[in-house]
Parts: structure tokens; sequence; C-alpha cells
């Protein structure tokens, strides 16, 4: 299933614009568009967040809804359920991935809960703005991949997007959603460009995006392994083997059709992400992948995550822990009987 928007594209310009610019600008436009819209974290107003992802908006909706909070995951986050199930729409800034340790009673035990044990009648249109990714040389404590948490515990939506373009639509869609949403950016992905219409779109949640098609063999992979799986995919092309790339945008809902009828069509895949291979969501998407297409695979499903160890703050080993598309590629490779 190819990426889907909402009609509202028609006619629209497109730009070049960074997935920071793109993640602010869909920020700006739910709170101009919806009052009930508030941000709160750890230095998001003045600093703009470690990041300047956030950079300006303080100046525009005021300290009154871009908060600065005490460095409290648990607080900001209690806060955030508190106010949404009364009305508002909040979305809580938690400034690195790892520190959802932190927060996560009040993230899988109150708001994943409290629609289902209120029998209906509260909401929790919450979301929860974080960060994954390694390679940015700032060690075992801010380098994690963590997603693979909260896409275990029902009553959660888990987005990840891979482009500027995804990231506008996916955020708008979070923001407008009446279920907690946990939201991870790459934090080494702010910068990359990419093509994003003016204006309002959404992307629905639970459909995945082809970035590339492809015969051979099939590559899902998520956040940033997105770009690493093109790389491969690019690699792939001068061997003339034609690698399929899926990007799955969602954790949960996870869009099995499109997985399973890609490896239909190709009989091999490879899964990967960034997040630690071992009980990860490589293994849940591979369960997937041979359940539904089980007959008609010419290989076992291959997983690619990071290494089984925190991530070392040393560059040249740190840089070690992650897929590459020089390792995906080596496995396609094999695969595809090309050794």
């Amino acid at each position: 299933m190819l990426s889907t928007t909402t009609s509202q594209n028609a006619g629209q310009g497109v730009r070049e614009i960074t997935l920071g610019q793109a993640i602010r600008e869909a920020l700006a436009e739910e709170m101009r568009r919806d009052p009930r819209v508030f941000m709160m974290g750890e230095d998001i107003a003045e600093a703009g967040t470690p990041f300047k992802v956030l950079s300006g908006l303080v100046e525009e909706f005021g300290t009154s809804r871009v908060i600065d909070t005490p460095i409290s995951e648990a607080g900001i986050t209690g806060m955030g359920v508190g106010v949404a199930m009364t009305g508002m729409r909040p979305i809580v800034d938690i400034m690195f991935g790892d520190f959802i340790g932190l927060a996560m009673d009040q993230i899988v035990n109150q708001a994943a809960k409290v629609h289902y044990m209120s029998g209906g009648k509260l909401k929790v249109p919450l979301v929860v703005r974080t960060t994954l990714g390694a390679t940015r040389r700032t060690a075992a404590q801010h380098s994690q991949s963590l997603h693979a948490w909260v896409s275990h515990i029902p009553g959660l939506i888990v987005v990840l997007p891979s482009t500027p373009y995804d990231a506008k639509g996916l955020l708008k869609t979070a923001i407008r959603d009446d279920n907690p949403v946990i939201f991870f950016e790459d934090k080494m992905m702010y910068q990359l460009k990419g093509p994003v219409p003016e204006g309002d779109y959404t992307i629905p949640f639970g459909v995945a995006d082809i970035k590339r098609p492809g015969n051979d063999i099939t590559i899902v992979a998520t956040s940033s392994m997105v770009q690493i799986a093109l790389a491969a995919a690019d690699g792939l092309e001068k061997l003339d083997i034609s690698a399929e790339v899926i990007d799955p945008r969602t954790m949960y809902p996870l869009d099995r059709d499109t997985l399973i009828d890609s490896a239909k069509k190709t009989s091999r895949v490879i899964v990967v992400d960034e997040g630690y291979e071992r009980y990860g969501v490589t293994a849940e998407i591979a369960a997937v992948v041979a359940d539904g297409a089980f007959y008609f695979l010419d290989a076992p499903v291959k997983r690619m995550g990071a290494m089984n160890v925190p991530v070392p703050f040393s560059p040249a080993l740190e840089d070690l822990t992650v897929p590459t598309a020089d390792s995906v590629m080596e496995v396609a490779k094999t695969l595809c009987g090309r050794v």
C-alpha cells in the first residue's frame, strides 16, 4: 500500500524542508487550529529542546502553551494524562527515549488503561514525543531505541516516522487522535531533507509505505533504518537484485497485509530495526511475515537489529552496534544466493 494522504493535499505547493522543520510546522499548525493543544517538557520553550526542533514556538504561543517544566518525566507525563482526561490535548516532550522508563507507570498503567477501565467513558488524547537512535556519541543512557517497550502494551499507538513528509502527516494524526500516542523521532534525522506539502494533510495510522518497489527481496525497515535500507537497495540494484523497501510507519497498529503481500511477491525478507534485536520489533515483524507467508518463502526471514550490548561512547565501537547499508547488503546477497 503506497503513501496515503487526505485530499487536502490537492493543489498545494511542495517544499524541501528538514524533518525537524516538518515536526515544528505540524505542531504550530495544530496549535493554531485547536486551542486545546499545548506542549510541556524540559527545555522546550526558551531552549527549543536540545535539538532546537521547537525553536520559535514560545514566541508565537507564549509560555502558557509551550511550558518549560521541572526535570520530572513522571510528573510531566502524569500531568499530561490528567489534563487529557479533562478535555485538553497535551503534547508531552520526553527529551531522550531512554527516559521513558521514568514515566512507564503513567504511560503503561494509566494512559493505556483509562479508556478500557472506564468502560469507554474516559479518553486520553495524549501525545508523548520522544527520541531514539544511536551514533550521536551520547553513550549508553542517551542512545537506545526502546520503541518495542511501548509497542507491547495494548491501548497505545506507536509511531516511527522516517521522512519529513511522514513526520508532519503522522504527527498531525497523532494530535487529533483520541488515544494515547507515543511518537518516536530519530535524533540523527532532524536534518534529513525531503518534500513536504504546504498546509494541512494527515497520514492514517496502520498504513505501511512502500518506499521503493522491488521483486527479489523485501526489506522491512523502521525509522532511520529506512534510509539504510534504501541505500542498501541502491547497492543491490547494481548486482541486479531488486529490493522492495517497506516502512511500517506505525508499530501499532501494524499493517500486516502490506508486509505479507510483499513477502509473498519476493519470497525473501529482511527486517531491519535500530532497537535491540533480542525480544525486539524485528522478532514481531518476522513472526507476522512467517505466519502469513510461510508457504511462499524461499528462505528464513532474517532479522537485523542493534547488538545486545549497552551503546558504547567510543565512535568506532558505537558504529558497529547498529545495522549499516553494507551489512544489510551482505545479508540480502546471501538470501538471494549471490555469495
